[in-house]
């Protein structure tokens, strides 16, 4: 049988042969929206700026204008790609607050028309370019979510605490990566993503059923600010000293709290499935009531 390739100095080869490798880290891994097509918008600015040193006193503060609102409308639309991609991969989620890749939009016609009018100054031309850039730009990135996303039937307060408990628990993993990247060691970041993974099934499940969001809230707060703050600490003696009794004490950690999370999951999901048999038994017994007979097979 094929096996993959691992050696003595592989970072993530298993303890002896028979150990199952563990479950990938990259398994909900996604590329980051704000790519290549959003970095590419602080050019324009850019170009802007050096063209408009050598345009005299009037074209060089029309031109430094222009380029300070393009690229305030680059940095918009690459927070606004981030914040629609965050919505999308959410059962529950709000609409962002401020529609940023609009404003984008609006920013990026508005840096165009003054760079319309420092080249030939005239409100029609400054118009056109300004409805022309602003339309471009719209249907190349789109707008912003403009409606909630929630579970049908439930009401808008329980949407709003789990979308609340899940933004908290989301920027504990956060801190808990970037203290996670300090210690430089490749074993240990691997292991924190697959801890988020594992957490951020954990949060699936309650997105999908709030409900269980008293159940789960102690994981979604105090485990993983637990978590983050043992990482905070881990990342500063391991930096400093590279001791390994550390980084094996915290590897241990991981194991214990990964367990703990898929095993709440799991539990959820068990409930969840018996309140769904109660709710199919119940519906049984009124049609039975009703003279409808049911095949039970």
């Amino acid at each position: 049988m094929a096996k993959r390739f691992g050696g003595r100095f592989s970072p993530d080869r298993p303890s002896s042969p028979d150990q199952p490798r563990p479950k990938s880290s990259f398994r909900n891994a996604q590329v980051d929206p704000a790519g290549l097509r959003s970095n590419l918008m602080f050019v324009p600015g850019a170009l802007l700026l050096l063209m408009s040193l050598t345009s005299g006193a009037a074209g060089l503060a029309l031109g430094f204008i222009g380029a300070a609102i393009w690229t305030l409308a680059a940095w918009l639309l690459r927070e606004g790609m981030r914040a629609e991609a965050a919505y999308n991969a959410r059962k529950v989620a709000r609409r962002p607050a401020m529609p940023r890749k609009i404003f984008a939009a609006v920013l990026a016609g508005t840096g165009a028309a003054l760079a319309a009018w420092k080249a030939e100054p005239g409100l029609a031309i400054a118009a056109i370019y300004a409805a022309a850039t602003a339309g471009l730009h719209l249907a190349a990135f789109g707008i912003d979510p403009l409606t909630d996303k929630g579970v049908e039937g439930v009401d808008d307060f329980q949407q709003s605490r789990v979308a609340r408990a899940v933004d908290e628990a989301e920027a504990h993993l956060a801190a808990m990566k970037d203290a996670a990247l300090r210690a430089q060691d490749r074993q240990v970041d691997a292991r924190v993503e697959r801890f988020q993974t594992v957490a951020r099934d954990l949060f699936r499940t309650v997105e999908e059923d709030p409900g269980d969001l008293t159940a789960a809230r102690k994981y979604l707060t105090v485990y993983l600010q637990g978590a983050r703050d043992a990482t905070v600490k881990f990342a500063d003696i391991y930096a400093r000293s590279q001791d390994a009794v550390a980084r094996d004490s915290y590897m241990a950690l991981l194991d214990d709290l990964e367990q703990n999370f898929s095993a709440r999951t799991a539990k959820l999901l068990i409930e969840d499935r018996s309140g769904l048999d109660i709710e199919i038994d119940v519906l049984r017994d009124r049609l039975q009531r009703e003279g409808v007979r049911l095949d039970r097979t």
